[in-house]
This record gives C-alpha cells, structure tokens and sequence, in this order.
C-alpha cells in the first residue's frame, strides 16, 4: 500500500504506538482520524501534525460504544470521503498470577477494550475499507499466539482478536487486507502504565515495571509497522525473533514457555 494520500484510522492515538503512527503516517502525506478517548492528547497530536503541513482530525471516542465507532467512522467519511486503513491500537493489559487476583472483574474491561471494542471499529468501517480495497492493521502482541503468565485476561482477548482477524481475512479476501503486527515490550508506551494489578487497579508512575535491554523504541516499532503496511505484508514480528514462536511452539514447546517464564521473571520489579 502507497500510504500517501490514504485515509487511516489510529484508535488509542492519544499516546505511545498510536501516537507515534499518527505523526510519521502524516509525513508520508496520509491523513490521520486520531482517535481515543482524551480530547486534548488527541487536539495536541492533530495541531503539531496540521502545523507541520500533515491533515490531521481528533475525533474523541470509547471505542467499548458501538454507537460512538458508528460516529467515529462518520466523521471520517464527512471529512474525508473514504476510509484506506484502520488501526486496531487502543488496549488495556494487566500484570498478575491468576490465582492471586482478588477480584476478576476487570477481566471485562480488557475483552470489552481489547476484543470487542476492536470489533465495533472493524465492524463500522469494514463498508467503506471493501470500497477502497483497504487494510486493517492490528498491533497485536506475542500473547496473541501463545500464554503468558500474569498476562491471562490480556492473553485471552489478544488470542480472541486474532481469531476473529483470521477469520475477517479468509471472509473479505481479494476486498481488503489485513496486518497483524506482533508486538514484544515496546519502550515509551503507556500499556505498562494502564496494566491492571490483582488488586484490580490501575499501575501508576511509581510501580510501573522497567523494560529490559531487549524492548524496542517506540520510533523504530513505529517505523517497522509502517514498512510493512507499505510491503503488504501478512504479520511482521517486532523485534524478528518473535517470528520462531510459531514454530517453537509446535516442536519445543517446553524450552519456549521456559523462555518466556525466564523473561517475565526477568521483568518482575
């Protein structure tokens, strides 16, 4: 895909992944719809786009209200006329073993942000990315493909997106495509930040985990992805080491849940 001159649509642009998407999209001449639920992040990234000779609208949205995508897509299309991509971004995630949650409530809140509310977007706009043979980029996440400890509400609703993209793909081909972006831990992100803990609340600044030596910066995360929505590709593993998890996962198994424990272990405060 040629990203200049298309229309995308950035769910959870208010910061970090799509944020950043926003504002190198825009300088490769695509117009933006950055869309979340704080107006004022959204007015802020849409200005210094607009300033810097980028289009960019903010349209404030909760993506868990079908109603509020059904007028997120509306705006798009009153301000641009059609729709060339939408980006599946906004997530909540958590940090804690299962059996020490104390209340699993907020487990809804992840499906309804991560599953469902993905579901609305794609839903409302599906229409009109058949009518310009569009794409759906989804930045999913290595929990979409294999468990995770003190991840399992995140992990289900990231195994439940991928299913149903899978499925979208095999129902609309040859009328739109779809990138799935495989996310390991990406430095300058707020996921960490709004992770929910077993006592069901929200991390904030002083009990945030730091990343490893591993995780990528936001800006070449950011880079990749647009790389590859210009490639047309399938799914792009970020960083590459990701791409064995498919195949570890059928033939060893146990060395890579050893591996992926080791690494949580290694992320623990």
């Amino acid at each position: 895909m040629i990203t200049k001159g298309k229309v995308f649509i950035i769910t959870g642009a208010s910061s970090g992944i799509g944020g950043e998407l926003a504002n190198q999209l825009a300088k490769k001449g695509a117009m933006i719809v950055c869309a979340a639920r704080t107006l004022k992040k959204l007015e802020a990234i849409c200005t210094e786009i607009n300033k810097n000779g980028g289009s960019a609208i903010p349209v404030q949205v909760d993506i868990t209200d079908k109603a509020q995508c059904d007028k997120m897509v509306e705006k798009t299309i009153q301000s641009y006329n059609k729709i060339d991509g939408l980006v599946l971004n906004a997530g909540i995630s958590m940090w804690a073993k299962f059996d020490e949650i104390k209340d699993i409530s907020f487990f809804k809140t992840i499906m309804n942000t991560n599953y469902l509310g993905s579901i609305y977007c794609v839903h409302s706009a599906l229409p009109y990315l058949k009518e310009s043979k569009g794409k759906i980029i989804s930045c999913s996440t290595a929990q979409a493909i294999m468990g995770f400890p003190n991840h399992s509400g995140y992990v289900a609703s990231k195994h439940a997106l991928h299913g149903f993209l899978s499925t979208i793909r095999m129902e609309n081909k040859n009328e739109i495509t779809i990138l799935e972006a495989v996310l390991s831990w990406i430095k300058g992100t707020n996921l960490r930040r709004n992770s929910f803990g077993a006592e069901g609340e929200k991390k904030q600044d002083g009990s945030v985990r730091k990343h490893t030596n591993e995780s990528v910066s936001l800006h070449q995360c950011v880079k990749i992805i647009i790389q590859s929505i210009e490639k047309d590709l399938k799914t792009v593993y970020i960083p590459k080491k990701l791409s064995l998890i498919p195949f570890l996962k059928v033939f060893f198994n146990g060395f890579l849940e050893r591996k992926v424990s080791k690494a949580i272990s290694k992320n623990k405060k």
